[in-house]
């Protein structure tokens, strides 16, 4: 068996193998020596042992791990997988454990924590697959609802909808060759996702008989399931914005024998346990892991014996004929009832020749629920959906539902919708294609200004495209901006005039050095912290018990900035004097601005800089660089309204495929291909990603270095 290891100009990795298991195998050792902490820390995750190396602040992570059962609903998709893709995986897995001990020995972090790296079972893949995803459809929403609905009434659950939840989200579009200049289609677009130090996604290049496919890939998993171009075909993908996961409001009660949660039939035991949280430079942390009929309790206890536990959401314990009963919330989601992820789609994508067998692929994907585009070089496109999203009530969508009533059970799976692709096709989160799928989708910003884009053009090629992907302009600043036109001048001081003219005059492009983005978003997150502190909306303000895990979805300033528009807007909230509030916040901020430190404006950029995350920050923080765009811009550097901005979340990949020639596809990574600091390629791309310019597709083994080759002989 031969393996062979290459690299291009940036770094970025090139595997050829004799059969798609040393393939996977070499994937795997790839992803240990340029990951390796990257991949241990998800590992970890996975586990809910983060603490053990990381601290305290890692507990809260580590709780809802244990909790929400991954490990184990790891384990249960792997044992069901088909032996062909088990054998798949296991082999990536042996080929982390190949590399694990050389890409420990070459990441810095692994001394400063102290982590020694660990054991990879087969199932470890999957559990990252999990981990990653299991936030990624945002169902800590409904537990947002259940609180508007409990403080201001059941007619205002659904008042802060942004469209969306404000941590995941993508832009993707497909140009068919009516629009291009070679005749062939391109696809292009952006995941946007938390910014991580090492990326979440790798660029890589996977070879061997029956594969040649370039794409990006999840540090951890095989394969590519998101975006590849095997030459003949290329897909991409974006979050469908699907509903498919379930909270219960669960009543549980301790009996001598153990447990007992009330379903629609009366009261059954259920499975519970304890287990321990290690944590570095604390005392060790005992969690209660249960799991009733519907899904693993994420937040609540069941009642202490002989007394009672505090329920999530504020509510008491109460009398019951089996001892005190106290209300937790159970989590239902897709993998821990079916065992099933969708992995063998994998391997299939890997070896798509057409759009076809794409489809094929996607037919039987499960987890997250995407809306995927694709084309071939026969002239074949593709527009669907792909996942399981389950049939229930209504209800179910909306808010958290008591597990002891009848009518909320899952009642099989929907069909996934289909579209016809014109000359063009946007996927960026919007009602669409997956409408009947979902409750709360992104607003139509950016995917009506990426359509306004396209049409501007016949001849679109692949550097071209560039100019989609960094388009800054805020359409949501509409509703802000007639509030602030509607302002009597009369009313405001000489500096708050000017600002209001100013504003009316910006161009409503948030350009990095643009003096006038920072002046609007200045006002925004003004008029945003006057709604937080308005009386009427002062319930929603405090903490409502649940879980830490949950509060980016629960923080009453966060929601408010999301949904500015909607309440800028809305008829629903007739005590707020939402003129008052805006021209109190022109006048803040033009008094903030009439004596500017060192005498000069600010910036956009000098405001919004990236902000990644990073498992072990450096020690006193770095200097990152200022950012154009913002959260409704189709270059969507999210900032938090209101909260900071700074850019936590943005494109973690810049992609275009031209189905033309694969080799003039382009791609780019915010950081660069290695996770190791201090490499030559561990930040090369970031210049680029901020100019908005990528980084070449080589697929030609001539024009590559190598690395390293091996011939071995592997019994799997």
């Amino acid at each position: 068996m031969t393996t062979e290891v290459y690299r291009d100009a940036w770094g970025i990795p090139h595997l050829r193998a004799s059969s798609a298991l040393e393939l996977a195998r070499a994937q795997g050792r790839n992803a240990a020596t340029d990951r390796a902490w990257q991949i241990e820390v998800e590992r970890h995750r996975v586990r809910g042992t983060t603490a053990a190396f990381l601290g305290a602040e890692a507990v809260v992570w580590d709780r809802f791990a244990r909790q929400a059962r991954l490990e184990d609903t790891a384990r249960r998709c792997f044992a069901a997988l088909d032996a062909d893709t088990a054998a798949w995986v296991g082999a990536y897995a042996e080929g982390v454990g190949d590399g694990l001990a050389e890409g420990a020995r070459n990441a810095p972090e692994f001394a400063a924590t102290g982590l020694e790296p660990g054991h990879w079972e087969p199932w470890v893949p999957l559990g990252i697959w999990i981990a990653t995803h299991i936030l990624f459809a945002g169902f800590p929403t409904k537990l947002w609802r259940e609180e508007v609905a409990r403080r201001l009434g059941g007619d205002l659950a659904t008042l802060f909808a942004t469209d969306g939840p404000g941590t995941a989200g993508s832009n993707g579009w497909l140009v068919t060759g009516a629009r291009t200049e070679t005749g062939a289609p391109l696809i292009a677009g952006d995941p946007h996702r938390f910014i991580e130090d090492p990326g979440v996604y790798q660029q890589i290049h996977l070879v061997c008989p029956d594969v040649d496919v370039v794409g990006l890939a999840v540090p951890g998993v095989p394969g590519l399931a998101h975006f590849g171009h095997t030459g003949s075909v290329a897909w991409a993908i974006t979050n469908a914005m699907a509903d498919y996961q379930d909270l219960y409001r669960e009543r549980l009660r301790r009996t001598a024998d153990g447990i007992e949660a009330e379903g629609p039939d009366g009261w059954h035991p259920v499975a519970h346990h304890h287990e321990t949280i290690e944590v570095a430079g604390g005392d060790p942390v005992t969690v209660e892991v249960i799991e009733t009929g519907r899904g693993p309790v994420i937040a609540g206890d069941a009642p202490a014996p002989g007394g009672s536990a505090p329920a999530p959401g504020g509510s008491g314990a109460m009398s019951g004929g089996g001892g005190a009963v106290t209300e937790a919330v159970s989590l239902r989601y897709p993998p821990r009832v079916t065992a099933a992820l969708g992995f063998e789609a994998i391997p299939a994508l890997l070896r798509a020749r057409t759009v076809g067998d794409v489809d094929r692929a996607f037919d039987g994907w499960a987890e997250p629920v995407n809306v995927v585009q694709a084309a071939d070089t026969e002239g074949g496109l593709l527009h669907r959906v792909a996942g399981r999203v389950p049939v229930r009530s209504e209800a179910n969508r909306l808010r958290v539902v008591p597990a002891w009533e009848p009518g909320h059970e899952w009642r099989g799976w929907h069909e996934t919708p289909r579209a016809e692709v014109g000359d063009f096709a946007v996927m960026a989160n919007a009602r669409g294609i997956a409408t009947p799928l979902g409750v709360e989708f992104a607003p139509p910003h950016r995917a009506d200004r990426i359509a306004a884009l396209l049409r501007e053009s016949t001849s679109w090629t692949a550097p071209g495209m560039a100019a989609v992907h960094t388009d800054t302009r805020l359409a949501s600043a509409a509703p802000l901006l007639e509030l602030v036109a509607a302002l009597d001048q009369s009313r405001l001081g000489p500096g708050a005039a000017a600002l209001r003219n100013r504003l009316l005059g910006w161009d409503r492009r948030m350009a990095a050095d643009s003096t006038d983005a920072a002046l609007f978003a200045a006002v925004r997150s003004a008029v945003v912290r006057r709604f937080a502190a308005h009386p009427a909306l002062e319930p929603l303000s405090g903490s409502f018990g649940y879980p830490e895990v949950f509060l980016p979805w629960l923080y009453l300033p966060a929601k408010i900035g999301y949904a500015l528009e909607t309440l800028l807007t809305t008829d629903r909230l007739p005590g707020i004097d939402r003129a008052a509030l805006v021209r109190d916040a022109v006048d803040e901020v033009a008094a903030a601005e009439a004596a500017p430190a060192g005498g000069a404006e600010t910036t956009w950029g000098e405001r919004h800089r990236l902000a990644p995350w990073q498992a072990l920050p450096a020690p006193g923080g770095e200097d990152w660089p200022g950012l154009p765009g913002d959260h409704d811009c189709v270059l969507a550097t999210s900032s938090v309204p209101g909260v900071t901005d700074l850019s936590a979340r943005g494109p973690a990949a810049r992609y275009v495929w031209d189905l033309a020639r694969r080799e003039d596809s382009l791609w780019v990574v915010p950081l660069g291909a290695r996770g190791v600091p201090g490499d030559t390629h561990h930040r090369d791309q970031l210049p680029l990603w901020l100019r908005g310019d990528f980084v070449p597709v080589v697929t030609d083994f001539e024009l590559l270095t190598p690395e390293h080759r091996t011939e071995e002989n592997h019994d799997h």
